[in-house]
């Protein structure tokens, strides 16, 4: 774990669990923080907004207050000005995943990253889901889906620090490691 993430993150990230448990929110966080990174991750403008230290932190603040609007919960709003207010709103992406890292322990749930070559229909989605449990005896599994065109067909799938390379390139990989041997 880097410094970053030991000493700001995980401080960051067990408060607002430790808030979310105390009010019952750990769910609705949750879903605060997914809408927060997916909003991140879509707009680098946004990003580099919050990250400039030469915007002014009321003006961080207005548009935190935009961004959440009546669908944040208040408690997650203060969060983020708290965020503001000690110089730390830079470190929303890795606070957040941290806190989604927390509640998936919370749940017992694991985190599959699903990389394919198309978009997994819901079907197929739900048979990934089925084969990480089997294999992780989790209660319940959380999909992150990526695409890259570059494996031709075929899935991969992480779950911590362990790949499963279903995906036709690792299999033409494979196949040329033994053929060359």
């Amino acid at each position: 774990m880097s410094k970053v993430s030991t000493e700001v993150l995980q401080p960051y990230a067990s408060a607002l669990m430790s808030l979310a448990k105390s009010n019952n929110l750990s769910e609705k966080f949750g879903e605060d923080i997914r809408s927060l990174l997916n909003l991140l991750e879509n707009s680098e403008e946004l990003r580099l907004f919050l990250g400039s230290p030469l915007v002014n932190p009321q003006d961080k603040k207005a548009v935190i207050d935009r961004i959440a609007g009546s669908e944040m919960h208040p408690l997650m709003q203060n969060f983020l000005r708290l965020l503001v207010d000690k110089g730390r709103i830079l470190f929303l992406e890795g606070i957040g995943k941290k806190y989604l890292a927390e509640l998936r322990e919370l749940n017992q749930t694991v985190l599959a990253e699903v990389t394919s070559a198309v978009p997994l229909s819901d079907a197929q989605q739900q048979t990934v889901r089925e084969k990480v449990q089997a294999m992780t005896s989790a209660r319940q599994v959380e999909i992150e889906t990526k695409i890259d065109a570059d494996l031709i067909g075929g899935v991969v799938i992480k779950v911590g620090s362990q790949v499963i390379d279903a995906s036709l390139r690792g299999q033409l990989r494979r196949l040329g490691i033994r053929l060359n041997s």
